[in-house]
């Protein structure tokens, strides 16, 4: 349990006061409209269908505040780098930054949902009042003119059409539907194109159908423009408790004049307006990065269709286990993907290595491999760096790099920082055991990686720190024939996949023996575990 509260306390934390947020702003305005006097009239037209499509609004103007901001990458990296002085728990929170944004994703689609229904019902209601279905008191409050001495309650003032086609033409003929229509249609193709087998199937899809937030974002400031729900006025004094029962005398009486309503003022805007400027700045900060000029210093096509590019740009600084995203002009105008950096710090250039994965890579790794000999590679966009979690490997005197498939790219930067590091005897280094992983599936998968930890092992070896580095090199996915192979190599000094002296393993980890054992070697450290891949 404690070790759980010291992973998950905070965000646990996090997540409840969110929530509680929610069901405030949820209870707080149902009863608002639900017991208002204001809304005595109105609820007498529309029944709790009102409380219940106001109160979804409250929750999805907060939701609506918080969906930009965890996709706001240069934003997470400057309190990133200005939380450098908290602890880990806090920092650790912006690498749930996607995580978070589904979160409130899916709340904003359930309260569009709570939303959109009892809006249906309410224009179902507002026009079986107009129609003079329901009792005196709907239709008298139905036929109020909008003149000099009143105000109208119910929205729907057309009577010479088809009752049936009433709510239809209501619907695509003001602000509130038409901006309704398009923010549910846009919000569903949003939803529906991020489920994970379209992402990973179809990521052109998600990626262009998910920038339909502009369109979401822009009916969704205007949607409260319409003014569809009212309110009654305190000027002229209307009892309505006296009144309710004298509909005939309104107007005839002093005790009842003519009742005034109005719509409530828009405020959507208000809670979106700050978001909408950050999230404009953040990306005029990347098209001004994307403009940035970045040469190839070199390209080098590594087995099992792995790209390594060699990349350089002015003024560019990055630490561990950071990423970019790349975009090719010559693929695709608005694609960009991200890539974890191989490099070091301490190195005059940012290396990423492109894995065969879809059809964006595919068309690059194409054009790199027909480009002539010793030329320069198609343009080149880069936006970051970008910090992840892998930031704070240094920060612990132990630590564990688990990498699977291509998600061991951020290892490669660690471990060659840590190469540069012994080479010039930094003393800020406080990282003493690192214990190392690596998931593969293919044998050839193991080639681009094995030259770093043969240069690595040699220096840990010349410098008497053989014991720095452990690693273990699990493939999980071989034929008889392969077997084969080891078996009668088995005898050698070194491994006959990699070359190497540690000799790879077959199948995946028991992990609960490999924690227990880094445990047991290190009793007094804090050992900090960190993951990358599927």
């Amino acid at each position: 349990m404690g070790n759980w509260i010291i992973n998950n306390g905070l965000t646990a934390f996090i997540l409840v006061v969110w929530m509680a947020i929610n069901i405030f702003l949820f209870v707080w305005f149902y009863f608002f409209y639900d017991l208002g006097d204001q809304f005595f009239y109105t609820r007498h037209l529309l029944g709790s269908a009102l409380a219940w499509a106001r109160a979804p609004a409250a929750v999805l103007n907060f939701n609506c505040l918080l969906i930009l901001l965890p996709v706001c990458r240069n934003l997470l990296s400057l309190f990133r780098g200005s939380l450098m002085c908290c602890g880990r728990s806090v920092r650790k929170q912006l690498d749930k930054n996607l995580s978070f944004h589904k979160l409130v994703a899916y709340m904003i689609g359930l309260m569009t949902a709570v939303h959109m229904i009892a809006h249906l019902l309410n224009v179902e209601w507002y026009n079986n009042s107009r129609q003079g279905i329901y009792d005196e008191l709907s239709t008298a409050l139905s036929n109020l003119e909008d003149g000099e001495n009143t105000t109208y309650l119910n929205p729907i003032r057309i009577t010479n059409l088809d009752p049936q086609q009433i709510p239809t033409y209501f619907v695509f003929t003001t602000i509130a539907g038409l901006t309704g229509v398009i923010i549910t249609l846009a919000l569903i193709l949003i939803i529906t194109s991020s489920m994970e087998v379209i992402r990973r199937s179809y990521f052109e899809v998600f990626w262009y159908t998910h920038h339909l937030f502009i369109i979401f974002f822009a009916g969704l400031v205007f949607h409260g423009a319409g003014r569809i729900v009212r309110s009654q006025q305190s000027e002229p004094p209307h009892n309505f408790t006296f009144c309710k029962d004298r509909p005939a005398d309104w107007g005839r009486i002093p005790e009842c004049p003519i009742p005034k309503f109005a719509g409530g003022f828009p405020q959507t805007w208000m809670w979106v307006i700050g978001p909408m400027v950050l999230y404009v700045c953040e990306r005029l900060l990347r098209f001004i990065r994307y403009m940035q000029a970045v040469t190839y210093r070199r390209i080098v096509m590594r087995p099992s269709k792995v790209l390594e590019l060699q990349l350089v740009k002015n003024g560019f600084k990055m630490e561990v286990g950071q990423y970019v995203f790349l975009n090719c002009p010559a693929i695709s105008q608005l694609e960009w993907h991200p890539f974890t950096m191989t490099s070091a710090p301490e190195e005059d250039f940012f290396s990423v290595h492109i894995r065969s994965a879809g059809d964006w890579t595919d068309k690059l790794i194409d054009i790199m491999q027909n480009l002539p000999e010793g030329a320069q590679g198609p343009k080149m966009g880069v936006d970051g760096p970008f910090g992840t979690a892998s930031e704070d490997v240094f920060d612990y005197e132990v630590s564990m790099l688990v990498g699977a498939g291509i998600g061991v790219t951020p290892f490669a930067s660690i471990l060659k920082s840590i190469w540069y590091k012994f080479k010039d005897s930094n003393p800020k280094l406080r990282t003493r055991k690192i214990y190392f992983y690596w998931l593969c599936r293919e044998t050839h998968a193991f080639e681009w990686f094995a030259d770093l930890l043969q240069v690595l092992e040699k220096e840990m070896e010349e410098r008497g720190m053989g014991d720095f580095l452990t690693y273990k090199l699990y493939l999980t996915r071989w034929d008889q024939s392969h077997a084969d192979h080891v078996m009668v190599h088995s005898d050698q000094d070194k491994d006959v996949i990699t070359g190497l002296k540690q000799k790879t393993y077959y199948g995946r980890p028991a992990w609960d023996k490999e924690f227990e054992q880094v445990r047991k070697e290190n009793p007094t450290s804090v050992v900090g575990t960190f993951l990358c891949g599927p």
